[in-house]
């Protein structure tokens, strides 16, 4: 079975003129724009400085988990088709890395007939990651990673079927909606002959321009999310990058531990709460972000602090409180890549709105890092009330690639082996 690019018989032109004011692709913005990791800075005069920022799409790892966080998020499940085996999956990986790297550096893919659409790549990255059931399919289940033997259903889950584990997933983030949905057909209709979409996921995050790049981004309930996450490349590499220490296949340093979670959010209940109350819960100030008790968001939490009654501070029950690692395990950290989400009501649900979060973390090994948070967050956390887990899923992201070299399309160590 052949890679199936796109093209189509001749047309003729339509007989009629067609008068149109000319506008360009990408809107003039301000000098506001975020600098993504190793994106390129645009001319202080240019144009349309978000449209033309690209992030690349080659190195040791994938784009997309170390960049920052783009507005837009896609994530893609599919499983594969009846009947593909080892060469199927090479082809398929070899066509959608070669499409992936034209899209994300604003070129158009082979065989596409909408240049157009790709001339504002927006900081467009495309991120691949493989499920516990694609090693069997490919023939290679001495390779799976045996973290992915781990069960992700906690006591408190109401996981749904249409959320659920995949073969594998694309991870589409970008600063415009309309890059994004096109890259995002093109990503799926490409491997048609190959795989099936089951689901696709989307989030958001506050648009370019709208707070500082590095800033800490919100979600609906008003409080920072990922505060804590990783910042420099030594804590990345402890905590992210999958290298030879670790308990993983040798065809797997450079890549990372991808887990989906989607997170319903009961925004009606939420808002019925006083604004001390949702502080409580949380376990930091909404407005800095703040530790309670403290003045900046990057400030140490201090959870032996008691107030004026002896009471502690920051409830041992909260988020923060829970999620903290504890001080025999300070392993317990990992990168949080959350988006909101905001669906159209569930019909015949009594709840105005349909919102949570597309939770993303990216680890080395959730046996150590997101395995035994999720637990206590389960038993005790306060956010437990206004919070329902509906969906879950874990992927082995592929290591980055090299055009020209040893690595030239997603996974090719594990494949060609």
């Amino acid at each position: 079975m052949e890679p199936q690019h796109f093209t189509s018989m001749p047309i003729s032109r339509r007989g009629f003129l067609q008068s149109a004011t000319v506008v360009s692709g990408a809107a003039v913005l301000a000098g506001t724009a975020p600098a993504h990791a190793n994106a390129p800075q645009p001319d202080s005069g240019a144009a349309c400085e978000v449209g033309s920022s690209t992030v690349a799409f080659d190195g040791s790892h994938q784009a997309g988990v170390q960049t920052v966080p783009a507005a837009q998020l896609n994530v893609i499940g599919l499983n594969l088709r009846a009947g593909v085996g080892i060469d199927d999956a090479r082809r398929l990986f070899s066509l959608w890395t070669e499409d992936a790297r034209r899209l994300t550096q604003g070129k158009n893919p082979l065989g596409s007939l909408e240049p157009e659409m790709v001339s504002n790549p927006s900081n467009l990255t495309i991120t691949c990651g493989v499920g516990p059931r694609f090693f069997d399919i490919v023939g290679k289940s001495k390779q799976r990673p045996s973290w992915m033997n781990e069960t992700l259903e906690f006591s408190k889950d109401q996981l749904r079927p249409e959320w659920g584990q995949t073969d594998i997933v694309l991870q589409v983030c970008c600063d415009d909606p309309v890059m994004l949905a096109f890259a995002t057909r093109h990503m799926i209709r490409s491997s048609v002959d190959y795989a099936q979409q089951v689901w696709l996921q989307q989030g958001f995050l506050n648009a370019p321009g709208v707070k500082e790049p590095e800033a800490t981004p919100r979600n609906l309930f008003g409080q920072k999310d990922g505060t804590v996450n990783p910042r420099s490349e030594e804590e990345y590499d402890a905590q992210v990058w999958i290298d030879d220490d670790d308990d993983s296949p040798k065809w797997l340093r450079g890549g990372s531990c991808l887990i989906v979670r989607r997170i319903a959010m009961n925004l009606d209940k939420w808002e019925k709460l006083d604004r001390e109350s949702r502080e409580v819960a949380v376990g930091r100030t909404l407005n800095s972000g703040a530790p309670l008790g403290q003045e900046d968001e990057f400030d140490t939490a201090d959870f032996d602090k008691k107030d004026g009654l002896g009471l502690p501070v920051i409830d041992p029950r909260s988020h923060m409180a829970l999620a903290a690692p504890p001080s025999d395990a300070p392993q317990q950290k990992l990168l949080r890549r959350a988006y909101n989400y905001d669906a159209p009501p569930l019909p015949g649900s009594e709840e105005l709105s349909n919102a949570g979060l597309v939770f993303c973390c990216y680890q080395k090994d959730p046996r150590k890092q997101f395995i035994p948070i999720q637990r206590r967050l389960d038993a005790s956390d306060r956010l437990n009330e206004w919070i329902t887990h509906i969906g879950s899923a874990m992927y082995a992201v592929v290591p980055g690639t090299e055009e020209g070299g040893s690595e030239p399309y997603w996974a090719a160590s594990l494949l060609q082996s």
